[in-house]
């Protein structure tokens, strides 16, 4: 009988990847999505595309109101999201998401008797964003530990970032290897409805690098060539 594993998925690049991964490795999948006041629905969409195409054992979307907090060009309409590259933590970070979304991937692991939770969070082509970071994903490990049944009870629960190191292009051959349709996925921070990319965002200008550098077309679908 296969183990369970829960597994973040946005419906972008590298949350796809990881669910390959996941799939390969003999896992039974759960795939987590969120709600949590985004731009766009775009992504959503692509997370449940993938999770059918991929055919996983079950898909969930959570309902959160992060935008009611504010403080994020994603769950704010009236914070731009840049164009351009800046310096330090750009305003495209959401405060504390990752704690929230694993905090609820924990739950849903403890209910389903799964040992481990993977995520797509990287530290190489990244943003920045502080709860990517190999130190956070660890210490939210302990944590989770600590603070389940399941953890007490001596049934060990392992969040696996398998992608934390990797290039963007690494990451892009790896999935392609693994057979990942990336066309069917969304990235861009400010996608339109029909999931068209700006092709100027972070995210875009990472993930069009990432096709770049590993000698691939790029198969996303940008507004501009519509």
């Amino acid at each position: 009988m296969s183990q369970k594993a829960v597994i973040l998925v946005s419906g972008g690049l590298d949350s796809s990847t990881v669910l390959a991964i996941a799939l390969e490795q003999g896992f039974e999948c759960y795939t987590l999505s969120f709600d949590y006041g985004q731009r766009h629905r775009s992504e959503l969409e692509a997370a449940k595309r993938m999770s059918e195409i991929m055919d996983v054992k079950e898909h969930k979307i959570v309902q959160l109101d992060l935008g009611s907090i504010g403080g994020s060009a994603l769950t704010d309409i009236d914070i731009d999201v840049p164009e351009t590259e800046t310096s330090g933590i750009p305003v495209t970070y959401v405060p504390a998401r990752n704690t929230v979304f694993l905090s609820i991937a924990l739950g849903w692991a403890e209910v389903l008797g799964a040992n481990k939770i993977f995520l797509g969070v990287n530290a190489v082509d990244y943003s920045g964003y502080p709860d990517c970071r190999p130190e956070y994903i660890s210490s939210f490990e302990s944590m989770a530990n600590l603070a389940t049944k399941a953890g007490v009870e001596g049934n060990k629960l392992s969040i696996e970032a398998p992608l934390i190191d990797m290039s963007k292009s690494d990451i892009i051959k790896l999935g392609v290897s693994l057979g990942v349709d990336y066309s069917q996925t969304v990235s861009c921070y400010q996608a339109s409805l029909e999931g068209l990319a700006c092709g100027r965002c972070e995210s875009c200008r990472l993930r069009a690098e990432g096709f770049k550098h590993a000698g691939l077309l790029d198969p996303t679908r940008y507004k501009n060539s519509a």
